[in-house]
């Protein structure tokens, strides 16, 4: 059988960088955990806003929290009242100094998680998947992609 290699971890070092950048020895499985956990609660709370990726840094007592969004508007709030309630609700879970960068991604369109996170809101709305499949490419196109490649799975249509 072929070994596959994930695609993350093919181009570590090359043309991609860690998700995220620290360094410890004896607390490892703990951060590695509290990231985990951070990563999922982000991705969860702000589902809407289209967050493709979340990087975090920590350095002594320091926490950089990197969240890559469509629409950084929605995480910021009013007056930049959402990202100081965030900021204080991961400070009192990990008892560190926060900072927190919010980059917006320019054209989503070319953002592969985001797409793919398209197209299953698509299929949960029970649009045809095709359709959500063709409409997906055409878009990618449209905004200057070289290439893309889209596969779905499971109950389709009512077929298995």
């Amino acid at each position: 059988m072929g070994q596959k290699v994930h695609p993350t971890g093919f181009r570590l070092g090359y043309i991609k960088t860690w998700r995220s950048r620290w360094y410890a020895e004896k607390e490892y499985a703990a951060l590695l955990h509290e990231d985990l956990a951070l990563k999922k609660d982000l991705k969860k709370r702000f589902g809407h806003a289209g967050v493709s990726r979340v990087g975090i840094e920590r350095a002594a007592k320091k926490l950089k929290v990197t969240i890559h969004t469509s629409r950084p508007g929605i995480i910021i709030g009013r007056k930049g009242q959402e990202v100081d309630k965030l900021k204080q609700e991961i400070s009192r879970r990990t008892g560190r100094e926060i900072l927190i960068d919010i980059r917006e991604i320019q054209k989503p369109e070319l953002n592969a998680q985001l797409q793919a996170e398209k197209i299953a809101q698509q299929l949960e709305k029970r649009i045809a998947f095709r359709r959500a499949m063709r409409k997906a490419v055409d878009e990618a196109q449209r905004f200057g992609a070289l290439g893309i490649k889209v596969r779905v799975s499971g109950r389709l249509n009512g077929a298995e």
